[in-house]
């Protein structure tokens, strides 16, 4: 097998989701999903189907045996296997493309709900942004820090983070290959379900819009942009999305600058994400959703300093940084929290 080359997303995304999490006594929050694998022999894959109907268990059994092959499973199998046999699970979206879910009996668990959830967030994230990537995914469960870390190609992970996407080294303007999700091994104990689906969603964002995405682009539109798609046509309400930032609208405190990058780590990273989220809330409240999904073509498909990021502003929203702070800040004020 060739080496992977992974170039890990941000880990400070996972912040987003701690808010909506069940706390743990460590005091972190964490999302996760997995999947069940049969490990079958390559020689049952040549007995001949009965003309008998197939039951539900038949026909996932044989499904999961064909996942284990594919290539995908190839590309992560020479980092999981020293960690344990390797189950895998597919999960067949309504747009025909199927996505795996690996990992160890041990989170047989887990893999079963992301297993579950993996069609509708493909369709969800189809929905914001169109269908320009691969609309399907591998998603890899750890069974311990060590698995994780080496399956991302960080070592130096904080211990809070839940789930990171990962894409091989691509050309600028070339469409990013071997791209998978991790979940850390405590993600599932940390995350209730309703966190798993939220983080999958955020995180296969991040997976869709890769090719669109360089390194080095504001982090509010990054991680704003993958939080609303991950709520986007979900009943909820502001105050349950962004908690810490109705706290302040209650304080009359509003913001008066769009989150800067170094806000996304450190103590008050939930407090950034939420800001950011209710950033590309705004936008596509008042603007509509397509002017949001240019916005962070133009945005995160570069670097920005102040003067080209006024420029994309003007270009795609006709309004500049401080009217689009002004008119954020308009909008927080008016929510139902």
């Amino acid at each position: 097998m060739p080496d992977l080359h992974e170039r890990p997303e941000s880990p400070a995304k996972t912040s987003g989701a701690r808010r909506r999490l069940r706390p743990t006594r460590f005091g972190v929050v964490v999302t996760v999903t997995v999947l069940l694998v049969l490990g079958l022999c390559a020689a049952l894959l040549l007995i001949p189907e009965s003309g008998a109907p197939h039951s539900d268990s038949a026909r996932s059994a044989s499904a999961d045996r064909a996942a284990a092959t594919d290539s995908r499973v190839t590309e992560v199998r020479r980092t999981m296997e020293p960690f344990g046999e390797i189950l895998a699970r597919s999960a067949l979206a309504d747009n025909g493309r199927t996505s795996l879910v690996v990992g160890h009996d041990d989170h047989s668990a887990e893999m079963d709900t992301l297993a579950a959830e993996l069609p509708a967030a493909v369709a969800a994230v189809e929905s914001v942004w169109g269908t320009e990537w691969a609309r399907s995914t591998l998603v890899a469960v750890a069974s311990s820090p060590s698995e994780f870390a080496a399956l991302l190609h960080s070592p130096t992970l904080p211990t809070e983070v839940a789930a990171a996407s990962v894409a091989d080294p691509f050309a600028p303007g070339m469409r990013p290959t071997g791209q998978r999700i991790v979940f850390s091994p405590d993600a599932g104990d940390r995350l209730d379900r309703d966190g798993m689906v939220t983080l999958l969603r955020h995180e296969l964002t991040h997976i869709a819009a890769r090719a669109r995405t360089v390194d080095g682009a504001p982090m509010w539109m990054l991680e704003g942009f993958a939080d609303y798609t991950a709520y986007h046509d979900r009943p909820r309400t502001f105050g349950s999305i962004a908690p810490t930032v109705a706290s302040h609208i209650r304080a009359e405190d509003l913001p008066t600058d769009l989150p800067a990058d170094a806000l996304f780590t450190g103590h008050d990273a939930a407090f950034a994400y939420e800001q950011a989220w209710s950033v590309c809330a705004y936008v596509a409240a008042t603007y509509g959703q397509p002017r949001l999904v240019e916005a962070y073509r133009r945005i995160a498909g570069s670097r920005q300093d102040a003067a080209s990021l006024e420029t994309a502003l003007r270009e795609v929203l006709g309004a500049g940084r401080d009217e689009l702070v002004d008119g954020w800040r308009d909008w927080l004020a008016t929510q139902q929290i």
